[in-house]
This record gives C-alpha cells, structure tokens and sequence, in this order.
C-alpha cells in the first residue's frame, strides 16, 4: 500500500491537514487569550531512520502525545515536540513559568494542559479527515509521555512494520502573536496507519 501512496495523496492530506490546523488555531486562540496561527507547510513519507532524524534521533528526551485512532480507518498517531517548546506551550497555558518537564514530580496541571493541547490538534486533525471522506475517525484518549523518541515510538510501529517501513509525517507550526520566528513551535505529527485503512481513506476521497 505505501508504495502506491503518490504526492497527490500526500498533497490532499496536506490540505485537510491545514483545515484541521485552522480549526485548532482558533480552539488554541480561546485558550491562551491570543491570536494563534497554525499551518500545515510539509506532508511527506519517510522511513523509520529518516522519521527518527525529525526529531535529533532516537535518544532525543521529547514530549509525545500517542492515540489510536478508531472507527471507519483505524491507525496510530503521534504528536512530537521538543520539551523546550513543550515547556514554552504549557508555561503559557497554565501561567507558572517555572514549570519543567524534566523536573519531576511534573504537576498535574501541566500534564492536563499537554493532554489537553493533544486532545486539541488531534481532534481537529481527525474532524477535518472526517468531514471529507464522510468515514467515522474519532481519536481514543491521548496518551502523555516524556522519554526518548526511540522508546515512545516502539511500540507504535509494531503494526506497521508488518506491511511496510515508512511512516506519514505531518509537520504542524504553531505561530503566536507578538512572537519572533525564533518562538515559533514547531511539532511533528506521525501517522501510522493499519493495514487498508489508508485504502478507505483514499478511496473516500476519489484518489484511487
């Protein structure tokens, strides 16, 4: 399946992808009491080396956010960042500049907020994907971890690794007003889908 997935597929799930990125601008916006920007600049495929490399490799410490996703296309999904701009995010959100994720015991405040941000991008990404192909997607509760990205993302690819080795990587910037590029928040979705499930989603979607 993944070596018939062309850059047609690749450029209509970008499109959906900007949609559901719009949707979570204006859910984040509401939160943080800010205008928020978010854009969708790169959908690709790439192999599990290469997915690694997204983020520093795979000892990298990172924030991630994992999901199944149920219903009509079933799959997992991820969503990456860096703990310092996890950090930035969730010092903004719950306004304690002090809070860290790598200094433990980590408050429950903070995790709520990083599930909550998952919750956010996740269901807006899904919702979009939805509302187009007319399939019922809906995300199961995120799961919230801080470990190396090797470690969080293992147990992800035992499904996909039976029907192939490449992942979807949807590359998501966060912009907020007021902040220079430099702040910019830049995250990775990966998805990784069951077998026939991205056959659904296409075939829905009138790409053969």
């Amino acid at each position: 399946m993944y070596n018939r997935i062309t850059s047609l597929h690749l450029d209509v799930l970008k499109e959906i992808g900007n949609i559901g990125a719009a949707h979570a601008a204006t859910a984040l916006s509401g939160l943080l009491n800010t205008k928020i920007d978010m854009h969708v600049p790169k959908v690709e495929m790439v192999s599990f080396n290469e997915m690694m490399d997204f983020v520093g490799g795979a000892e990298s410490v990172v924030v991630g956010i994992y999901l199944r996703i149920e219903g009509d296309a079933k799959g997992g999904m991820f969503f990456i960042l860096s703990v310092e701009q996890a950090n930035h995010f969730i010092r903004k959100l719950i306004h304690d500049d002090s809070f860290d994720f790598r200094n433990p015991p980590v408050s429950e405040l903070g995790l709520s907020a990083m599930q909550e941000l998952g919750n956010i991008l996740s269901g807006s990404y899904l919702s979009a994907l939805s509302d187009f192909t007319g399939l019922k997607i809906y995300p199961t509760p995120p799961g919230l971890t801080v470990d190396m990205f090797g470690a969080i993302i293992s147990f992800g690819l035992v499904e996909v690794s039976k029907i192939g080795d490449q992942v979807i990587v949807i590359d998501t910037t966060i912009y907020e007003e007021h902040m220079g590029d430099s702040e910019t928040v830049r995250g990775h979705f990966f998805l990784l889908p069951d077998p026939d499930s991205f056959q659904s989603i296409f075939k829905a979607l009138g790409v053969s």
